[in-house]
């Protein structure tokens, strides 16, 4: 799934913080696309991608930044009890 983040016109370190949002929702996108005005966009959303497992690619275009982080979604826990846990010994 993708999804696009327009952080056009907000300064640093807002698209940081705006894309590190998305990312963390319950359902994170596969996919997400910032469009970013702010020259230190590149930087931080590489880095963000980088601390998150994601791959990063930058995309200058005509007045602004087309950043797309690609990677697996944060992976879902899945709990079974062991056969122990839950109980009480006595």
């Amino acid at each position: 799934m993708e999804h696009t983040l327009d952080a056009r016109g907000l300064a640093c370190p807002l698209p940081y913080v705006k894309a590190r949002a998305a990312l963390a929702v319950a359902e994170p996108p596969d996919v997400l696309v910032v469009l970013a005005t702010d020259p230190e966009a590149p930087i931080d959303l590489a880095a963000l991608a980088a601390d998150s497992g994601r791959s990063f690619e930058a995309h200058r275009e005509p007045g602004h930044w087309r950043l797309v982080l690609t990677g697996p979604a944060r992976p879902r826990r899945t709990h079974a009890a062991g056969p122990d846990e839950g109980s009480v010994a006595t």
